[in-house]
């Protein structure tokens, strides 16, 4: 079973009016109100300075389709002097009682112009520094916020010893505890029972308290090897269903989906065999990382499955299919 793209992809492009997402408007968490009946999407933005200081912008809709952008400055940006004072990116978003929790990786310093040969900056910082500052490496953030105008920035929740991103909350606690999903780039090598970067699980009693992991799932099949956490866990009957991303051997940003237990999140009970979306269009392949489909936010409104991703790291594309198929399909696929 496969994601049907909406024929008027993309659907937020980089405005060249505004400075600060003149280049990049990419990988989009999105939530759904039910009180208000609004789509609201949080996505990264960036603009063409050779720092490329990384924000968030914010765009709204009623059909999950057409988004308007609610301001012309951006809602979150890096912090002055903290873990991510050099960028802000790909939001994930989940709704707890009145809040709404953001997981997001940064950075220390802005990046620079990363797809260029330079590469990523690392800000010349002597050897006795902490590495996480000489490399320039990825902390999660958390972020909470009421009304996504205001925001109460909760500090880092990885550990900075790691380079750790694609960060997903599970939106309500599993037997008394807290849920999470992360990717640490460097727990790799046979003390960690993976190749490659792979998806792990940790539960803690705090939301700023995740200090144990369980490996969750690594690469399987031939279109994977990196593979991470996608977009926030939608709760169903038969499980918690999850996509998640794969880089191939192909350097190609694919997209996959498992289900996993309802009160044993750790335990995989299904997982499709094939990518339900690759890249294709030319949003997908002509951006500044060539081939990439990445997805901060899923929802569902009236069975529809809304995907939404940033294509190329450049642009924003949304993606859909009838949900109860799509799971009925997981249900036929072994774990």
């Amino acid at each position: 079973m496969k994601l049907e793209r909406f024929k008027g992809n993309p659907i937020i492009r980089p405005n060249p009016a505004n400075a600060w997402e003149s280049a990049v408007t990419t990988n989009p968490g999105v939530i759904y109100d039910d009180a208000k009946r609004q789509f609201i999407m949080l996505y990264r933005a960036a603009g063409h300075d050779s720092e490329h200081v990384i924000r968030f912008g914010l765009a709204v809709s009623l059909d999950g389709f057409s988004f308007t952008r609610v301001s012309d400055h951006p809602v979150f940006a890096p912090s002055q002097d903290g873990f991510d004072a050099g960028c802000v990116e790909d939001p994930r978003i989940v709704r707890m009682g009145e809040h709404y929790y953001i997981t997001y990786a940064s950075r220390p310093f802005a990046p620079g112009q990363y797809w260029l040969a330079a590469g990523f900056r690392h800000n010349g910082c002597p050897q006795e520094f902490p590495l996480y500052l000489r490399g320039n490496r990825t902390t999660t953030g958390l972020t909470i916020t009421r009304d996504f105008r205001t925001f109460i920035r909760a500090g880092a929740m990885t550990d900075v010893m790691h380079d750790d991103r694609d960060v997903i909350l599970f939106p309500e606690k599993i037997n008394g505890k807290y849920v999470m999903l992360h990717r640490p780039a460097d727990w790799i090598g046979s003390a960690y029972g993976t190749e490659h970067p792979a998806i792990w699980i940790s539960k803690a009693d705090d939301l700023m308290g995740f200090k144990n992991s369980e490996l969750l799932m690594t690469a399987r099949f031939d279109w994977e090897c990196k593979i991470g956490g996608s977009a926030p866990p939608i709760r169903t009957k038969h499980g918690w269903f999850v996509l998640y991303h794969a880089v191939g051997p192909d350097k190609h940003y694919r997209l996959g989906a498992v289900l996993l237990d309802l009160q044993d999140p750790g335990k995989v009970l299904h997982r499709a065999p094939d990518w339900l979306i690759q890249p294709e269009e030319d949003y997908e392949l002509d951006g500044y990382y060539q081939g990439c489909i990445f997805p901060c936010g899923n929802v569902v409104v009236r069975d529809t499955l809304y995907v939404y991703y940033g294509g190329a790291d450049k642009y924003i594309g949304v993606a859909t299919c009838p949900f109860t198929a799509l799971v009925e399909h997981l249900l036929s696929c072994p774990a």
